[in-house]
């Protein structure tokens, strides 16, 4: 296949509507259900309205909506203009928005019509002059326009992606056609997605998990059941109604519903697996999901720089909980050695993940293109180790590691052994500041309803799995924890309660 032949983002939904036709693609709980055909007639449609607004290829455009058939539909007509997308959060405040539209050069932002006021204010103070429509305008589409892909290369810029910005201002992560493409194609093969799946989701269609649950609708012919914001009660409902067969989440989603006062009263026999990606999650949960939804819980890891996941379990594989499984086709990792970063770590020792391949973004938005060495490999801040099967494992975050005393603690090993405990819902550690030993852990847990346990029985429950310097100096009893949009344990958050 020729590079100008390979397939892009700009023809998903077109070559979906061919290959399945009025097959049922996208389900809206209480709102509205799509065929495929619908779904490109709608996006032909839309790109004729943008193109008549000023859009046209290698223009940026801002997608600030909640998950709606609105935003599948402005996705797609971006594309195929040529046009590169510029996902937005519908968390994100006004100034946020305005921030990513002043920074990446787009020409036209799409939000809700109640945020129009707010995000003409933020614009004008980013100095952004640009185009704003709201979702409404879909509602008016003329159904006798329809704007066909045009040519893009697969090496085409297709989104920018911001990062969190937890260091500082957001990075746009560039991702081709490519880039997307090859993780939603990977994604769908290894967990053996087909046009018999009914896939449920509340991951929100701006994260690069969400997008590529989201093309791997298309590129399967799966009917994929999208709510607005995830509700543990309701996922459990939809699951036995609709026969679901697969769910995607992130660790807090299962959390939440298996601690559900529905959780022995539903079937879930539908399900033939689930996915978990976006955080670490305790062996120990997972055992329980596996055990109650009764089928595989395949981890993946994956990032905003590598365009969605990049490894993962296969249903067809030997379980490893606690591993993220090993690498995509066309993907390359390793492990460097903490202390010498161009050194690779010793077998078995953890060491910061690297990776390299098809997946990696071109570089950030206006900025040097110093995130990738000289041989291609981009460091992701993940400590990781690898056994001789080939399997990773994530250890924690490089910039969340604790260290106390010059012993290095990770979290993520505090967090497995305290939800263990059955009391235990959730829990997240993290650094407090020590005048004598520079950094303690402390644990913030959430208890199961009706569970209760002391704070002086989850430290003893510690001493017996962990070396003394690790076990937590502090255990505080929470009714929640912080979250991003996504349901990610937020411990940064905690950090800054903590440190007041």
């Amino acid at each position: 296949m020729s590079v100008k032949s390979a397939p892009t983002l700009a023809t998903l939904a077109s070559t979906a509507a061919k290959k399945f036709g009025d097959q049922t693609a996208l389900i809206f709980p209480d709102e509205r259900t799509l065929s495929f055909v619908e779904i490109d007639r709608l996006a032909g449609s839309a790109a004729v309205f943008l193109a008549r607004l000023g859009v046209a290829q290698g223009d940026r455009v801002v997608l600030h909506l909640p998950n709606s058939w609105q935003w599948v539909v402005a996705y797609h007509a971006i594309l195929r203009l040529g046009a590169v997308v510029i996902p937005a959060n519908i968390l994100l405040t006004a100034k946020e928005v305005a921030f990513l539209a002043a920074d990446s050069g787009a020409i036209l932002v799409i939000a809700p019509a109640t945020r129009r006021a707010p995000l003409a204010d933020a614009l004008a103070a980013e100095s952004a002059i640009l185009t704003m429509i709201d979702d409404q305008s879909f509602a008016t589409l003329n159904k006798d326009d329809y704007q066909e892909p045009c040519a893009v290369s697969p090496a085409d810029l297709c989104a920018i992606c911001y990062t969190s910005g937890t260091t500082g201002k957001p990075k746009g992560a560039m991702l081709s056609h490519s880039n997307v493409y090859a993780s939603a194609a990977a994604t769908a093969t290894i967990h053996v997605r087909t046009k018999a799946d009914r896939v449920f989701s509340a991951l929100p269609f701006p994260h690069v998990y969400g997008n590529i649950v989201m093309n791997c609708v298309f590129l399967t012919g799966a009917s994929l059941i999208a709510a607005v914001k995830f509700d543990a009660d309701e996922a459990l409902q939809i699951i036995e109604r609709d026969q679901v067969t697969l769910f995607e989440g992130v660790p807090t989603m299962y959390y939440q519903m298996l601690a559900s006062p529905l959780i022995d009263h539903v079937d879930l026999s539908s399900l033939d697996r689930c996915t978990v990606g976006g955080q670490t999650m305790p062996v120990a949960k997972i055992d329980q999901v596996v055990a109650r939804f009764g089928c595989p819980l395949l981890e993946l890891w994956g990032m905003t720089e590598v365009a969605g996941p990049a490894l993962s379990h296969s249903p067809y594989m030997p379980p490893r909980h606690g591993s993220i499984g090993i690498p995509f086709p066309g993907v390359d990792v390793r492990i460097l050695d903490l202390d010498q970063s161009d050194t690779i770590a010793a077998p078995g020792q953890p060491g910061e993940l690297a990776v390299r391949g098809n997946l990696v973004m071109q570089g950030y938005w206006k900025k040097s293109p110093d995130h990738l060495n000289n041989d291609g490999w981009f460091a992701t801040g993940d400590i990781a180790y690898q056994d001789d099967d080939g399997y990773v494992f994530i250890v924690d975050r490089k910039k969340d590691m604790i260290i106390t005393a010059g012993y290095n603690i990770y979290p993520a090993e505090l967090e497995q052994v305290i939800a263990m405990h059955p009391a235990v819902t959730m829990v997240a550690v993290t650094a407090v500041p020590d005048p004598e030993k520079g950094e303690i852990p402390e644990a913030f847990v959430v208890l199961r309803s009706g569970s209760t346990v002391a704070d002086h029985d989850l430290l003893k429950h510690c001493r017996d799995h962990l070396a003394a310097y690790k076990i937590p100096r502090k255990i505080s009893f929470v009714s929640d924890l912080p979250k991003t949009s996504t349901g990610k344990i937020l411990r940064r958050a905690l950090r800054e309660t903590v440190s007041l």
